[in-house]
This record gives C-alpha cells, sequence and structure tokens, in this order.
C-alpha cells in the first residue's frame, strides 16, 4: 500500500457514515442473529463501539508514549449494554470517539508508522501493522453486520438463492 496513512484514515473516516446506514434498517433485522453464536448486526456496532472506546486509539496513543498495552478481552471488558442499545444510539456514541481518534491519526507522520509497542499476546507490534489491523477490523464487523442482515432476503429469494451461495448460512450449516 503506497499510502498507509491516508489509506487507513479514509476507510477508518467511513465508518460512522456506513453504520448510521446500517442503523436505519428495521430494529427486528439489526437484532437478528444469523446462526447461533454468531453476532447480529448490532451487536457487531456494539463491539466496534467497544473497541473504539477502549482499543485502537488508546494503542496509537500508547505507542506513541513509548507504552506497551494489554490484551482486549470482548466477552470481559465489553462496556455496551448489547440488549437494550438502539443502533441510532450506539452510532451517536461512536461518532465522537471517531472524531477524537481521527484527530489522533492526522497528527501521525510516516516516521510514526516504524515505532513499536509490546502486545501482551501478539509480542512486538509496530504503529503499521495496528492502522492495518483497525482498519480491517472496522471492515469486517461492517461486512459481518450486512451479512448477517442479508439472512432474513436469501431464503425467500426463490431461484436466485444460488447466487448468495457464499454468505446463506442455513446452506452453509447443512454441508
Amino acid at each position: 500500500m503506497p499510502d498507509l496513512l491516508t489509506s487507513a484514515r479514509s476507510m477508518l473516516a467511513t465508518s460512522v457514515d456506513r453504520w448510521a446506514a446500517i442503523a436505519r434498517v428495521d430494529p427486528e433485522l439489526l437484532s437478528r442473529c444469523p446462526a447461533p453464536g454468531e453476532w447480529s448486526a448490532i451487536q457487531c456496532l456494539a463491539h466496534v463501539v467497544d473497541t473504539e472506546a477502549a482499543v485502537f486509539h488508546a494503542r496509537v496513543v500508547a505507542i506513541l508514549e513509548g507504552r506497551d498495552f494489554v490484551a482486549f478481552d470482548q466477552d470481559a471488558e465489553g462496556t455496551v449494554d448489547r440488549i437494550t442499545a438502539t443502533a441510532a444510539g450506539l452510532v451517536a456514541v461512536l461518532a465522537p470517539m471517531r472524531d477524537a481518534s481521527m484527530a489522533t491519526l492526522d497528527s501521525l507522520g510516516a516516521a510514526d508508522l516504524d515505532r513499536t509497542a509490546r502486545h501482551a499476546e501478539l509480542g512486538a507490534v509496530t504503529m503499521a501493522e495496528l492502522l492495518n489491523e483497525w482498519a480491517a477490523h472496522d471492515t469486517v464487523h461492517v461486512v459481518q453486520a450486512e451479512r448477517a442482515l442479508m439472512q432474513a432476503f436469501i431464503p425467500g429469494s426463490g431461484p436466485w438463492r444460488p447466487y448468495f451461495a457464499d454468505h446463506d448460512v442455513e446452506v452453509a450449516s447443512s454441508r
């Protein structure tokens, strides 16, 4: 990737708008889990809020300050009430946190990409690796949420259902 800072910033800058669009979907669909043990769209959003609050921005700051950081246990450290939270409410919480994160990212320069810290489970990590993981993490949970939303419509798509084979949880579980 020619310019990681520009690419990561541009990707992370889209997240709030993407989640705001998803938040307009029927709440019943947002809370529908695609399969047992898989997250619904709103659970994905809640996780993104948790990691924005406690993980990514904090890790960028830790690397800049020369501090190491601990692993994040999403089950033990999640703070969002995933049962009663609304998607619009979660987006409203995410937006100012992402603004703060973007301000910190805007302060980074190319020389910062080689800075390192020690992750409790993974060992030495660079700022570049963290930014790649952050952009990928944000994106994977949008994809995961949209995949969860698709499940309500795939079974009723009749002769077009095979076109969704890569995303059809019902068919995948019967294999």
